[in-house]
């Protein structure tokens, strides 16, 4: 999906997100409330997440980004740095992406899955004004276009988490080298689900899932 062709969505058939204050803004990556936990370091965003995913083999860079409060910060922290993004970045980001979102949902399972569950079957589209690889662009007769990478993810996670909730319950690292976080290689990471005992009835019930 690092190349993704572009598509169009018909606005009144999909579920799109821009602010964070919106029905649908938690599916945002700079959206609050889903915080991540990664051997114990405290990440507030899976943006700042994925931001300092950017920079394993500068550990002071990443620290800068996960000491930001706003998830805006912290992306804007990186920028002075992006020239020193770990190797073959562009090609990377796209299963490094993937990799965050999943980790949003096992970390936040029932909140950021409930939200998931909530948009139904229909396209989950990022409205941008200018960025449309991760989001698309609403045109003049008010239909989305572009790759919109961030809501095809989305969509994936969605169908696995609907279909096959229980291979998202351990999140393994990407198989990439030096995949780091403040200078410890990144393991695999479980489910936050809010019992052992719950988890048999979380899988088999979408009543339990929609609580």
């Amino acid at each position: 999906m690092a190349n993704a062709d572009p598509r169009t969505y018909r606005a009144d058939e999909v579920v799109s997100f821009r602010k964070t204050g919106e029905e649908f803004g938690g599916l945002s990556n700079m959206a609050p409330g889903f915080p991540i936990r990664i051997s114990g370091v405290l990440v507030r965003t899976s943006e700042a997440l994925y931001q300092a995913c950017r920079f394993p083999h500068l550990p002071e860079v990443q620290k800068l980004i996960l000491g930001e409060a706003s998830p805006m910060t912290a992306k804007m922290r990186s920028k002075p740095y992006r020239d020193d993004s770990r190797e073959q970045w562009d090609n990377l980001r796209v299963p490094i992406m993937k990799w965050c979102l999943r980790v949003k949902l096992a970390q936040n399972w029932m909140k950021f899955g409930n939200l998931l569950l909530r948009t139904e079957n229909k396209s989950i589209v990022e409205d941008s004004r200018k960025d449309d690889f991760w989001g698309a662009i609403k045109g003049q007769g008010g239909d989305f276009h572009g790759s919109n990478v961030l809501g095809r993810l989305l969509m994936e996670l969605r169908e696995k988490f609907k279909n096959d909730p229980e291979s998202l319950m351990y999140v393994p690292p990407v198989k990439i080298c030096d995949f780091k976080l403040l200078g410890q290689e990144i393991p695999e990471l479980s489910a936050d689900v809010i019992s052992n005992n719950d988890r048999h009835n979380s899988f088999n019930s979408r009543y339990t899932l929609r609580l």
